[in-house]
């Protein structure tokens, strides 16, 4: 019995290291990922550290169709976070690389491991901003306004 792709959204970060390049590979990992396919990925964003520290983030948004579960993604995504030297030292540390499921199709979710939707993806722009890119019906004029304050820049890598 073969499974529906679900399309998801999965948001990428890095501030150490060569964040571009730590991205750009992630997204390529991504792409890779047993039972997925990458339907489109964002360009790159530098953005201040929002609740965190550190170094300015390196963001991009990646859609893709999976059947993989909502779970088994979210640990094929720890798997590519550790690959890329990813600690967990404490809450909000700088880090290697990391990858966030923010939806998984329409499903609504709430376990002590994932929550779907993401519970904060609307309120920070290194989210909207790519987000709107590959997915413009997805996020609001209404959202894209809210976080209109927060530094963030598209780049090229």
């Amino acid at each position: 019995m073969s499974v529906t792709p679900v399309m998801a959204c999965v948001a990428l970060g890095a501030n150490l290291g060569d964040a571009v390049g730590t991205v750009l590979q992630a997204l390529r990992d991504v792409a890779g990922l047993p039972e997925t396919q990458l339907v489109n990925a964002s360009s790159l964003y530098r953005s201040a550290p929002y609740e965190a520290q550190g170094p300015d983030f390196i963001n991009a948004v990646a859609l893709v169709n999976t059947q993989l579960s909502p779970l088994a993604l979210l640990h094929a995504l720890q798997a590519l976070e550790l690959q890329h030297g990813r600690e967990r030292p404490y809450l909000n540390a700088p880090r290697t690389l990391d990858l966030d499921v923010i939806f998984y199709g329409d499903v609504v979710l709430e376990t002590p491991e994932l929550t779907l939707p993401h519970p904060r993806w609307h309120e920070r722009a290194f989210v909207l901003l790519p987000l709107a890119e590959v997915w413009a019906e997805g996020v609001s004029a209404t959202q894209l306004a809210a976080v209109k304050d927060q530094s963030i820049q598209r780049i090229q890598p």
